[in-house]
């Protein structure tokens, strides 16, 4: 999935309000206005089913609207810092296969993406500061306790072996990075495709 998902994950690590060089408050802001949307999206629909990466014995449910919520709302951000986060403008709502291969792959950007707040926290917690960066620190602590068992479990569940459930699943996968490129403002997306 990772050379599936390379070019798009690489387009979305460009237009994120956190890739450019002179990280402030705002531009976390701006990230965490993005990230909620698709995550509200994504977990509403993963919520409908209770097999395949949504099994209850899986992992512990993580919710990572409400972290976003938290930081949003913390007492270090201020009028200013919210100037730069254009609402996203969505009125779809996610609708994805069903299989559990797709799932997976869906699954996979999501908590792939808590990975690369782990990296950001580490680089943003000084710079940011006194925001806790809630969100971002999740990832640093879920690193161990979430990312190997849940590759270990789709591997186990998707028949790695079927090539129509290694497309699936990377379909998937593709998806979720399109559905968040989707939702990164006009402005930000203009910026993006002058600059090729």
């Amino acid at each position: 999935m990772r050379a599936a998902t390379l070019q798009r994950h690489e387009s979305t690590h460009l237009l994120m309000p956190l890739s450019v060089d002179s990280v402030a408050l705002g531009d976390y802001v701006a990230h965490l206005v993005i990230l909620r949307e698709w995550l509200a999206q994504l977990e509403a629909w993963l919520a409908h089913f209770i097999d395949g990466p949504q099994a209850p014995a899986l992992l512990p449910a993580r919710n990572r609207v409400a972290l976003i919520d938290m930081d949003l709302a913390h007492a270090s951000v201020k009028l200013e810092d919210r100037t730069g986060a254009q609402e996203v403008s969505s009125t779809c709502h996610w609708i994805g296969s069903e299989s559990a291969a797709y799932r997976w792959g869906v699954c996979y950007v999501i908590e792939g993406s808590q990975l690369g707040g782990a990296v950001l926290y580490e680089r943003l917690k000084e710079r940011l500061a006194p925001h806790p960066l809630g969100y971002l620190k999740a990832g640093r602590e879920a690193l161990g306790v979430r990312w190997a068992p849940f590759v270990r479990a789709m591997c186990a569940d998707v028949d790695m072996q079927t090539q129509a459930s290694i497309e699936e699943a990377c379909r998937g996968a593709c998806d979720a990075f399109d559905h968040l490129i989707e939702l990164v403002p006009r402005p930000a997306m203009a910026t993006f495709a002058g600059g090729e």
